[in-house]
């Protein structure tokens, strides 16, 4: 399951569990693409929980957004992870250092709160 909310103006909330197929992807990417279009200097929290590596047809349509993600990946300031598997936390911070602009801090799921305080912060 891959589920998109907005919340208020700048800010997305991205809960990814479990397995995901290509059409969980496709509508999840949709609806993000959607919510997305009118960001300025974003915040994402990004909770994952039960990763299951998700299916290539999954893999082949993010594949396939990339040139619509590569633009509002430019909208956001910074982005939380919440996650237990550390190499899930250290993925997450070392792909942050290959979007200029983007500050990517990866968190336990427990540490919700933290992550919460650390995205309200201004650079």
């Amino acid at each position: 399951m891959l589920q998109v909310t907005a919340k208020g103006n700048n800010r997305v909330d991205i809960d990814f569990s479990g397995k995901l197929d290509s059409n969980d992807m496709r509508a999840a990417l949709d609806e993000l693409i959607t919510l997305t279009k009118e960001i300025q200097h974003g915040r994402m929290l990004y909770r994952i929980s039960d990763f299951e590596i998700p299916t290539l047809g999954a893999i082949g349509v993010e594949l396939s957004h990339f040139p619509e993600l590569l633009p509002m990946i430019k909208k956001f300031d910074r982005a939380a992870v919440l996650a237990e598997e550390k190499w899930i936390q250290k993925v997450s911070e070392i792909e942050g250092m290959l979007f200029p602009g983007l500050d990517i801090k990866a968190f336990n799921l427990g540490e919700e709160e933290q992550a919460e305080a650390w995205l309200e912060l201004d650079k």
